[in-house]
């Protein structure tokens, strides 16, 4: 038996002034009780109770030990509860990241909804496309478009995100339509400028070959809204996410170049936070709310 649960018998003793009536109290025998009080004097190295025929009494040392541990076991009750009460009500600080572009155009009202629903939590939000360090700067839930490798810490699929290979329909009819990765090289390319991006297209092909082909860098920008106005007036071909193209794919604004090839490796919208034992229930909840916003996602 460890040594707080020998303390709340030893309370339950005091309480009682009786090793039988606390004994009764905890579903124990009252040998079972006069055991565990003895290993805890044994532990302190002082008698704690004075025990004759007729009672039970404190010991000097025992009443100020009595009166510490009491204080110190209200004290986690106390905790306790207050865990529960955060599990139905939950408070405190969220410090969230999510990427610029996809977080804009998909997540703001969502965010904005869930801080409606639990107003005792404070939120903070970053938009971003950076590459954050989720611990080091304090980010309880990060949403990251990614292949993910990294083990410590825990992500929580949201969405499928395929990376798409576009160029303007006007630009096809003026330029053509490349039948291989290999006509790349041909074509003039739109280039995402952060994140070390470099002037390629890493490919999977119907096979599961995996090739990598060279583009020809003629525009870039760190943003993927210029990237795209780029791409609709016809400068040249480019990669991107399914979040930026879908709504011009479906209208034809945009042409999927070489559908038969995937962009490699493939990437998928997560929920990614720290690992921890047992997650907090603000973040539970903010994960389970993206969770089921992603579903409704037009892909």
């Amino acid at each position: 038996m460890d040594n707080i649960s020998r303390v709340g018998i030893f309370l339950e003793v005091v309480k009682h002034k009786s090793f039988t009536k606390a004994a009764k109290a905890l579903g124990m025998t009252s040998p079972g009780v006069s055991k565990q009080i003895q290993s805890l004097e044994d532990r302190l190295g002082v008698r704690l109770l004075n025990r004759t025929t007729r009672q039970v009494t404190l010991t000097e040392e025992g009443a100020i030990y009595s009166e510490r541990a009491r204080n110190a076991i209200e004290g986690l009750q106390e905790a306790e509860q207050q865990i529960q009460d955060l599990k139905l009500h939950p408070r405190g600080l969220l410090k969230i990241n999510v990427p610029m572009s996809f977080g804009t155009k998909y997540l703001t009202q969502a965010i904005a909804a869930f801080a409606v629903k639990y107003p005792e939590v404070q939120m903070e939000a970053d938009f971003d496309d950076r590459q954050v360090d989720i611990i080091g700067e304090g980010y309880d839930v990060v949403v990251r478009i990614a292949a993910l490798s990294d083990s410590s810490l825990i992500a929580r699929k949201l969405a499928d995100c395929p990376i798409l290979l576009c160029a303007s329909a006007d630009y096809v009819a003026k330029h053509g339509y490349p039948k291989s990765p290999d006509d790349l090289a041909a074509h003039p390319a739109i280039i995402y400028s952060k994140h070390g991006a470099s002037a390629e297209w890493k490919y999977q092909d119907s096979h599961g070959k995996i090739g990598t082909a060279a583009l020809t860098k003629n525009f870039s920008a760190d943003t993927a809204d210029m990237l795209l106005q780029a791409c609709l007036h016809g400068v040249g071909i480019a990669v991107f996410p399914i979040f930026t193209a879908a709504t011009y794919v479906q209208t034809g604004q945009l042409v999927r170049l070489l559908p038969d090839y995937e962009t490699y490796p493939k990437r998928n919208i997560y929920a990614v936070f720290p690992q921890n034992k047992h997650l907090s229930t603000k973040v539970r909840l903010f994960v389970d709310w993206l969770t089921q916003t992603c579903k409704a996602l037009p892909w």
